[in-house]
């Protein structure tokens, strides 16, 4: 009994290793072209946008393999809701998430020292969306602490909606090598047109792990937004909300209507139905 408990530990472990790998690349990616776009000058909203579809996709073929590629808290959790995933696996893989996103933001933080001291040299909200989101990005556009909360549901529902369409094999899924572009692709889609409000977290560790990483190092306002309200909250507790929501209307609208199975083909009609 020991012996088999010790074999689920290890297990477990090379898990978490893996989630922490693929949240580490992809917060390499994505917090390190921001970093690029704001102290350094150097791209647009469009490449910070392909950067983390980028990112997101090298992260899922980084731990893919081994665990599915998580690489998200909010989907860990919606996946334990609605697909059977271990419940006691959820705060071990949340915490190598958060871990794996801390310290990628870390290593930006260190190589863009130079570039970030000197366009913010007080190391403000001018600067702090590198690491973080804000409403409005960081900008006066309207939007405060519970457009942001709004923005993010939403946000997070579109995602885990066309994850579990993409992952479905009853449905038109791609082939599992491809898989992870296709879902790089979606998270691209959402940066562009989805990211105003709010910068487009839709991913707990991805925002609280360099948020956490930046107030380490140097930014004493990195929980508050622009208006002093605290914000840190914002993208842990609503891309929660929304992965839950995106994937109950998923199995609404679409998973419980497919074929159970796997000799009919996607959008074949079932025999019973033909007959009659």
């Amino acid at each position: 009994m020991a012996e088999t408990e010790a074999v689920k530990e290890k297990t477990l472990l090379r898990e978490c290793s893996a989630e922490l790998a693929g949240t580490f690349i992809l917060i390499l990616f994505g917090c390190g072209v921001v970093a690029q776009v704001v102290a350094g000058g150097i791209g647009d909203h469009d490449s910070i946008a392909w950067a983390w579809g980028l990112g997101v996709m090298l992260g899922i073929y980084t731990a893919g393999r081994m665990t599915g590629a998580h690489l998200n808290p909010a989907v860990t959790i919606a996946l334990a809701a609605f697909r059977g995933f271990s419940w006691k696996k959820v705060l071990p893989y949340s915490v190598a998430q958060f871990l794996g996103a801390f310290l990628a933001a870390l290593v930006v933080r260190w190589n863009y020292t130079e570039a970030l001291n000197k366009f913010d040299p007080g190391l403000t909200v001018k600067s702090q969306g590198v690491f973080s989101t804000l409403p409005g990005n960081g900008a006066d556009i309207g939007v405060h602490m519970w457009g942001g909360f709004r923005d993010q549901i939403i946000g997070t529902a579109i995602l885990m909606f066309v994850i579990l369409a993409i992952t479905d094999l009853r449905n038109t899924a791609p082939a599992a090598n491809i898989a992870p572009f296709v879902v790089g692709l979606l998270v691209v889609g959402i940066g562009m047109a989805w990211g105003t409000n709010a910068g487009y977290a839709i991913n707990p560790a991805r925002d609280f792990g360099p948020r956490l990483a930046s107030f380490f190092t140097g930014y004493g306002g990195a929980f508050k937004d622009q208006f002093g309200d605290l914000y840190f909250w914002v993208p842990i507790v609503a891309p929660i909300i929304g992965a839950l929501v995106g994937a109950f209307l998923y199995d609404l609208l679409v998973g419980r209507n497919l074929p159970i199975s796997d000799e009919e083909e996607p959008g074949q009609i079932p025999e019973e139905e033909r007959a009659a």
